[in-house]
């Protein structure tokens, strides 16, 4: 203080200023400043600087060789302490943070060269690494990975908040940095594979630790890497768990149960065929449900704890791709388009607008997942053309929505055919309404005349597997024509010159495989006072040409297998399913076969059943629809293999346009 007395004292004495005195009044004089020399203020600070924090403090540690080590040791142990959860006095730790800022190393005055910025900051800097390093393995070692990035999110927090009220708003990036490479990018990876890390969170929808972990990681990788690459992984491995569940459901044995008795061995038999028949369908729908289910599950999750990103979306639309299109499993196409077909045959009926949207949009999405469009392509027209061409569509206009909404998302070409077929289904409506009015000018019109309901087929526009049945099986290059009655022969006859002067030049090709026929049957009634009754048979066109034959056929006479195939000549592998449904099934037993046994041989013999007695007026005798469920795994090669085919004549066509 001596020291800096004397250089006031010479500063008064031996002014720096130049002075000028007035004529008129001597006391008034103007000063200007020695621009070599610093102002008091700074002189007095760098006097501060270098006489007191510069004083030695006679200790032995070389780190506390002057007064400056001095309080930088103590705020490093002050911070420390509020770290480890001590309570400290803020206000000293501020007024010392405000001389180191006002402090700067000899000759230079900006922010650099502070005290704070040279001696303090480094130093906190190191100390907070070190600090963060052990609380890191600490933390690890002690919690969860929740409780983990829920601390970090905390020490995060609490050093923004030193920085603001304590320190220099100026370290708080810095700190920030260090804990962000500390903790999270070489403690947090390490949480995030932890048996309590995003897999248990992910299986436990532990959202708000998600969104922690989604945080933290974006603060130093915009990628968020670690965490997309656990939540993917959790997605694939989720999808295969569903992908072989339902393979081995589909696989597994008919479910039977332990009490029957052995007189009831044929009909529990039949039951168990039955259900083995519907069994890979259920496994095809039910795999749609659980996918749809898990990606619900993940929407929510990327909506709640990933704040909807849109690279986290991309990541996880990838991961659902490679699942349902895995080597391993390669039945995505046909089971989305049989969910499709299951829901727009029965489910819609009893669902409101908006979950009929859902529904559609639901199934849109998970097209959006399928790699081999063309196969869900070639799979949806088949399963379409059976519900318009059997009437099994729950509603026509949701079906033209429904394609309405591949167009969007797929294209024109996509979906091209399928609106043809709609077309076609159309001008058949108005063909057969204006075929019924040309009969009734005619008049005299039969009472007992076959009524017809046509649908004309485009022959480029539906799909393959229907036209190149040709209502007969082509087999061995040879078309087997089937044998109609006289009276269906008679209306077939009446409509192809009706239609031929309506088109000329085109040919028609009947399709009975894929045609219905209402019959009204008279059988003896069991009611008092009643002699018979009249039934309405809903059957196939191949069964209603079977029944036809027992019209004329003696009572207790029956045909044999080999003797219908030969009168109607429909094709064994379609006789043998509509005789099952016809003399098999226990609700539509309206024949008798003998033996009595589940398949249907060469050598059965078929009776009329006079007992049987339908439960109501109208029966639907029905039969399972090839297109109706999943294909074996020959019939999905085939598939596969004209799919190919199709796909050469585009490769090829599209080296043509390159070459060109």
């Amino acid at each position: 203080m001596a020291m800096l007395a004397d250089v006031l004292m010479y500063l008064v004495s031996e002014p720096t200023l130049s002075a000028r005195t007035s004529a008129n009044d001597e006391q008034d004089r103007v000063y200007s400043m020695e621009s070599r020399l610093p102002s008091v203020y700074v002189a007095s600070l760098d006097l501060f600087r270098d006489e007191v924090l510069g004083s030695e403090t006679g200790s032995i540690d070389p780190e506390s060789a002057n007064v400056l080590s001095v309080v930088i040791g103590v705020m490093l142990e002050q911070i420390h302490m509020e770290r480890s959860g001590d309570i400290i006095d803020k206000s000293v730790i501020k007024a010392c943070t405000n001389m180191l800022e006002s402090l700067h190393k000899e000759g230079e005055e900006n922010e650099e060269h502070r005290l704070y910025s040279i001696f303090f900051e480094p130093k906190f800097l190191s100390a907070s690494r070190d600090f963060y390093m052990d609380e890191g393995e600490r933390l690890l070692r002690e919690l969860d990975a929740g409780s983990f990035a829920r601390r970090t999110v905390e020490r995060i927090n609490e050093e923004v908040s030193r920085c603001r009220s304590t320190l220099s708003d100026t370290t708080g990036w810095k700190i920030e940095s260090v804990v962000n490479e500390v903790l999270i990018n070489q403690k947090l990876p390490e949480a995030i594979r932890s048996d309590s890390g995003v897999r248990f969170m992910i299986d436990n929808e532990r959202y708000s630790e998600l969104k922690d972990i989604f945080e933290l990681e974006a603060r130093i990788d915009p990628r968020k890497t670690n965490l997309t690459k656990a939540v993917q992984q959790r997605i694939v491995d989720l999808g295969t768990d569903i992908n072989k569940a339902v393979v081995l459901a589909a696989d597994a044995p008919p479910a039977q149960q332990d009490g029957e008795a052995s007189a009831d061995k044929t009909k529990a038999g039949e039951k168990a065929k039955t259900s083995s028949g519907n069994q890979h369908t259920f496994a095809a729908i039910k795999w749609v449900q659980e996918v749809l289910l898990l990606k619900d599950k993940f929407d929510t999750l990327w909506k709640m704890s990933f704040k909807s990103d849109q690279l986290m979306q991309s990541a996880l639309s990838r991961s659902f791709s490679d699942f349902i299109n895995s080597m391993a499993f390669n039945r995505g196409s046909e089971y989305i388009s049989l969910y499709m077909d299951d829901n727009m045959r029965k489910h819609i009926k009893t669902m409101t607008e908006d979950e009929v949207d859902q529904v559609m949009q639901k199934a849109i999405t998970l097209l959006k997942y399928i790699q081999d469009k063309d196969m869900f392509e070639r799979y949806y027209k088949k399963h379409l053309s059976r519900r318009l061409l059997m009437d099994k569509t729950a509603s026509l206009e949701m079906e033209k929505q429904m394609v309405g909404r591949m167009k969007i998302e797929l294209g024109n070409t996509f979906t091209s055919k399928m609106e043809g077929m709609f077309k076609d289904m159309a001008i058949s409506s108005d063909l057969t309404a204006n075929y019924r009015d040309h009969i009734t000018k005619l008049g005299d019109v039969d009472p007992n005349r076959v009524e017809l309901k046509i649908q004309i087929l485009t022959t480029m526009t539906w799909p393959t597997e229907i036209m190149e049945r040709l209502s007969n099986d082509v087999m061995d290059g040879t078309i087997h024509r089937v044998n109609y009655p006289p009276e269906i022969e008679l209306v077939k006859a009446s409509f192809e010159a009706y239609y031929a002067q309506k088109h000329s030049g085109r040919r028609l090709t009947w399709l009975s495989n894929m045609g219905t026929a209402d019959l009204r049957a008279r059988l003896p009634s069991k009611k008092a006072g009643k002699l018979s009754q009249v039934f309405e048979y809903n059957v196939s066109t191949y069964a209603m040409l079977v029944l036809l034959l027992f019209n004329d056929l003696p009572p207790g006479e029956s045909l044999s297998f080999e003797e219908i195939q030969a009168r109607t000549n429909i094709p064994e592998g379609e006789l043998g399913r509509n005789l099952q449904s016809l003399a098999v099934a226990p609700t539509t037993r309206i024949l008798r076969k003998e033996p009595m046994s589940r398949d249907v041989k060469p050598t059965d013999k078929f009776f009329f059943n006079e007992s049987f007695q339908p439960r109501s007026m109208k029966v639907k005798v029905g039969v399972v629809a090839a297109g109706s469920r999943v294909e074996t795994d020959r019939e999905r090669s085939e598939t596969e293999k004209k799919n190919d085919g199709n796909r050469q004549y585009v490769i090829e066509a599209a080296i043509v346009r390159i070459m060109k």
